[in-house]
């Protein structure tokens, strides 16, 4: 495992516990993606278009997974029991029976591999992951949602929510993901050699 021939492996340490610290960047990356998720345009489909990935790429990149999916799991609840932060100010538990769903129950498995880190011998094989990880955590949004959208929409089967999300969602979800990525890694760096974050 320590030979440069070695796999990739996260930096994540097992089985920490919850500080108070980490339940107030909980509270705050809720609180951001309360934002981003206001953030949108309503279709008549009934799937509003959103940056939402954007978010949960972003906070995940910058804090790492375990405060990332503590994060989005507090949005999640949060809006479950009936605040109105989801999309277009919409809460309860009923939403996530919804057309959308099934994008909002795939987030905490995107939100892991948004931000996990990975120690390799070499760095470009490093940074590559580093990119491949959230988008197959895309990936795995995208099908989550579309399966729970044509299982409830009955006008549509599951080939044509694809088509449809290929061409109104997945290309700029793409972007958005890089883009967090990108701006993410670079703010983490900034908060670390504040002080703010540790490596």
């Amino acid at each position: 495992m320590h030979s440069k021939e070695s796999a990739a492996v996260t930096s994540a340490s097992p089985a920490k516990r919850i500080s108070t610290r980490d339940l107030a960047l909980a509270g705050m990356i809720a609180a951001i993606l309360t934002i981003i998720s206001q953030i949108s345009i309503p279709m008549p489909t009934g799937v509003p278009i959103t940056i939402q990935v954007f978010g949960i790429a972003l906070v995940s990149v910058v804090f790492g997974w375990r405060l990332g999916l503590l994060g989005t799991l507090s949005y999640i609840l949060l809006g479950a029991v009936g605040l109105p932060i989801f999309a277009n100010f919409r809460g309860g538990f009923s939403v996530l029976v919804d057309f959308t769903g099934g994008y909002i129950w795939s987030w905490p498995l995107m939100s892991v591999l948004c931000g996990l880190r990975f120690k390799t011998a070499n760095r470009q094989m490093g940074a590559a992951l580093s990119y491949l990880f959230p988008l197959i955590g895309l990936a795995v949004n995208e099908a989550a949602g579309g399966l729970q959208w044509a299982f409830l929409a009955g006008d549509m089967s599951v080939g044509g929510v694809f088509i449809y999300s290929m061409t109104a969602f997945v290309p700029k979800d793409i972007v958005l993901t890089i883009l967090a990525v990108v701006l993410g890694t670079q703010m983490r760096r900034l908060l670390i050699r504040a002080g703010f974050l540790t490596t």
